[in-house]
């Protein structure tokens, strides 16, 4: 799923829309088929964000519970609760084998599933990604001046919630390719009003910064030592000069996770999938064709690449292991080619 936006891209591809309702959340929009390849985004984002795979894979691209198309229940938002519903959609899916595509906060909550549920994980591509506990010297300058801001009661949620920064100021800031008036309009689109931007204010209180929150830390410690030891393929497509991931975290990747995969993408700063669509995809595909090629499809089989927007299309799941699967249709993607 290679990202696309022009109105003219007419060769539009119909996906397979299903729906579970469980206390409303949706989740989720699906296509392809095999071994599923499990994407989750970050913050302030939604799977409008998302780019990769291929046809000879069963892609998911996954709106985190209050961001995006998925609907925004009365709940704290912590890193418990995303956790939680990301882990109990993969088991209403059934899906096993997965393989995880992950950036920003998306990549705090992969790491985890793939430290807890290891065995149902055949790898795990990242980008922009938390991959050990952060200090606040470790981020640029801005970030290190705005980060303790935003993370202080009422200026986060008067900032955030109520001045909207993360969408209006810190999405194009931090993606040096200029964003269009319609791709803004996208992203900010699911975030209308001051009560449907709760989760994009918790987050930046749920990333473990220095220690805190001590909970959070101790997860974050806990997969970054398993990263360090799991011979689980990687996948690390770097940016420079990135925000998560500067020449220094870069070079601790390299040297400390075993069965590495390192691809040099050149340059961006946090927002990569906007930046490198194409080349995010190409490189998913490809590393999927060689390193994982034995535990999915033959590496001689033609793999088409897509181009697809999924945001206008959700499928939509709720993440409880319980649920039943109550109604398949269709839908049609408003950015998608073949």
């Amino acid at each position: 799923l290679l990202a696309a936006r022009s109105p003219q891209d007419a060769h539009l591809l119909r996906l397979p829309l299903r729906e579970q309702v469980r206390e409303g959340a949706r989740l989720h929009v699906e296509q392809g088929q095999g071994k599923p390849v499990l994407s989750l985004h970050g913050n302030p984002a939604s799977c409008y964000i998302i780019p990769h795979v291929a046809k000879v894979w069963r892609a998911i691209a996954v709106d985190l519970i209050g961001m995006g198309k998925s609907d925004k229940p009365d709940i704290g938002y912590h890193y418990d609760d995303h956790s939680r519903y990301v882990e109990g959609f993969v088991e209403a899916l059934g899906l096993k084998d997965i393989t995880l595509v992950i950036q920003d906060w998306g990549s705090l909550i992969g790491f985890r599933y793939a430290h807890e549920h290891e065995a149902n994980v055949r790898g795990i591509a990242f980008m922009e990604a938390s991959v050990r506990p952060l200090n606040f010297k470790d981020m640029p300058l801005d970030t290190r001046i705005m980060l303790p801001v935003v993370r202080t009661f009422p200026f986060g949620y008067l900032l955030i919630q109520v001045g909207n920064i993360f969408l209006s100021k810190l999405l194009p800031e931090m993606t040096p390719r200029k964003l269009t008036k319609e791709e803004i309009a996208a992203y900010h689109a699911p975030f209308p009003t001051i009560k449907s931007r709760k989760s994009v204010t918790q987050f930046p209180l749920e990333v473990p910064f220095s220690g805190k929150p001590a909970a959070n830390h101790a997860t974050v410690a806990g997969y970054s030592e398993w990263l360090k030891v799991t011979q689980m393929p990687k996948l690390f497509l770097n940016f420079s000069p990135g925000v998560l991931i500067n020449k220094g975290m870069a070079e601790w990747i390299e040297k400390s996770l075993p069965n590495l995969t390192t691809v040099d993408c050149g340059a961006g700063k946090h927002f990569v999938q906007e930046d490198a669509p194409d080349l995010i995809g190409q490189k998913i595909v490809a590393w999927m064709s060689t390193q994982l090629s034995s535990q999915s499809e033959p590496s001689s089989r033609r793999i088409d690449m897509y181009k697809t927007r999924l945001w206008e299309a959700h499928g939509l799941h709720v993440a409880c292991p319980d649920l039943d699967l109550v109604s398949a249709t269709e839908s049609q993607p408003s950015h998608a080619i073949l």
